[in-house]
């Protein structure tokens, strides 16, 4: 107390001198029209800068949180989309039954959430590992995908971490077909850009056209019908021309990828299993 005491005698002038500035400050501001409106209008530009750049920071650090929103969004409406596809036929203003619809294009899929924690795009064989295993009710064989496309299939699980062969990979067979006209072939990737696959087996009488999108065919236990592949960016002849080869750019950037989610089918394990029992019986 003494110490704090001394301090304010030793500049107690000082002291003094910014409270006589600060009742200036107040006379002057506060009974002169002019310069009270300088005063006020500085001081809001001043303290909109202020808010502005809290906002900025803020804003940043929800990034994060808003990106994960519309990873999960857009997953949801690309299912629904396909349920709609397939169900409404004509147009309707029954609102009920359209919400009753979109409720169930995503009744038999759970999305789990999850992060990217090593990837690779420049080999022949890229995987992709996750931060979420079997402790999160991942198993193999099911479907990753992001807000823009088609990922991977998941193909080794520990506890709370899953490998994922992504499309970049040349042992990766996904099924997928035309959106406009429903024909089928076989997406696989020769190892050259990570931004272009192909599609092989596609029938010679199948219809379709540059800029077609490619989409998920449903043709297995892995991935639900109608989720986005890529789009038609060149046609050319399959190596004994019974067939065409598609090349594809994809819809997802496979350098840039951060969250995913992870298709959950429920009923998936039962369908494997009764697929895997063909397969031995061959």
């Amino acid at each position: 107390m003494r110490n704090l005491l001394d301090f304010f005698l030793k500049y107690n002038y000082w002291f003094l001198f910014v409270l006589l500035e600060v009742i200036s400050f107040v006379l002057l501001f506060r009974f002169n029209g002019y310069q009270g409106s300088v005063f006020f209008t500085s001081a809001n530009l001043v303290a909109g800068a202020m808010h502005d750049a809290a906002g900025n920071v803020t804003g940043y650090f929800h990034l994060k949180t808003i990106n994960d929103e519309l990873v999960q969004r857009n997953v949801e409406l690309e299912l629904q989309l396909e349920s709609l596809r397939k169900t409404l036929v004509e147009a309707t203003e029954d609102s009920t039954g359209i919400e009753q619809m979109k409720q169930d294009a995503l009744a038999d899929y759970d999305l789990l959430k999850a992060e990217v924690i090593n990837n690779s795009v420049k080999h022949a064989d890229n995987y992709i590992t996750l931060n979420k295993g079997k402790a999160d009710g991942v198993r193999s064989e099911m479907g990753v995908v992001t807000g823009s496309g088609v990922v991977g299939i998941v193909y080794l699980t520990s506890a709370h971490y899953s490998i994922v062969i992504p499309v970049l990979n040349s042992k990766s067979n996904i099924s997928c077909k035309i959106r406009r006209s429903d024909y089928f072939g076989v997406l696989q990737w020769d190892g050259g850009s990570s931004q272009y696959a192909y599609v092989r087996d596609m029938p010679r009488h199948s219809q379709f056209s540059l800029g077609d999108t490619i989409v998920t065919s449903g043709h297995s236990a892995v991935f639900p019908s109608g989720i986005p592949v890529g789009t038609v960016d060149d046609i050319a002849d399959s190596h004994d021309g019974l067939s065409y080869l598609l090349r594809v750019k994809l819809f997802t950037d496979f350098a840039r990828l951060n969250d995913v989610r992870i298709i959950a089918h429920k009923g998936q394990e039962e369908q494997l299993e009764l697929e895997k029992q063909v397969k031995t019986t061959k």
